[in-house]
């Protein structure tokens, strides 16, 4: 199969656009090296692209993404572990000051754990992966009296919970959050409406963020 020309066509779009705005910024990233602020975990769902939802620029975010926005425990053993690795790059090389977990509605990893779907594989790589929500599934408890679609949200925002818990299973991440020097945060994002929440640290709520023009933009007549 020839290489997709979806990917040229963006491209050739690319080029008469950003690049051609930000050919500077592309240029001084080149010679200087990459130091964003900012590590974000998120799914690898195709409708939840951090870089557009918040609007980011070439540099300004380093994005780790998988199945769920899972950030696995700690576990020294050896073997190879993606996130930890980006954590640990992150962390120690870029020294990001935030790690943002963003997860969102509709999640496909999250459903299909609920459901117990058959193994794509004989590995059965995304159930063994998605083993890791156990502690998300504990922390929501029975779905008895909760509807389908209200007990998923609910597990996906848990889910979120989990990771940040995960993160602070990492000896050197914990004593930076500790000291203040990096600071991680929950969002979640609803594909259907755009809207995005950020979880309290407090009150552990996800709470709707720019809710106003979000709701100035719904509220326009569409033509």
């Amino acid at each position: 199969m020839p290489f997709p020309p979806q990917l040229i066509d963006g491209y050739r779009a690319f080029l008469v656009s950003r690049l051609r705005h930000e050919q500077d910024r592309y240029r001084r990233l080149a010679e200087s090296g990459q130091r964003p602020q900012i590590m974000v975990i998120g799914c690898c769902d195709s409708r939840v692209s951090p870089e557009v939802i918040f609007d980011a620029g070439p540099g300004e975010l380093f994005v780790v993404r998988n199945v769920a926005n899972i950030v696995p425990p700690y576990a020294p053993d050896g073997q190879a572990h993606g996130v930890s690795a980006a954590l640990e790059f992150g962390v120690g090389a870029l020294k990001v000051k935030h790690i943002v977990v963003l997860g969102h509605a509709q999640c496909g990893g999250v459903k299909a754990y609920v459901e117990e779907h058959e193994p794509l594989s004989p590995g059965d790589f995304i159930g063994n992966w998605m083993k890791l929500m156990a502690p998300a599934m504990a922390m929501v408890g029975p779905s008895d009296g909760v509807s389908r679609a209200g007990y998923l949200t609910r597990l996906e925002q848990a889910n979120i919970v989990n990771s940040l818990d995960n993160l602070m299973t990492f000896p050197r991440l914990a004593k930076l959050i500790e000291r203040g020097d990096v600071a991680v945060h929950g969002a979640y994002f609803g594909v259907a409406t755009g809207g995005l929440s950020v979880r309290e640290e407090r009150s552990g709520e996800f709470v709707p963020v720019a809710a106003e023009e979000h709701a100035r933009l719904f509220a326009e007549p569409r033509f």
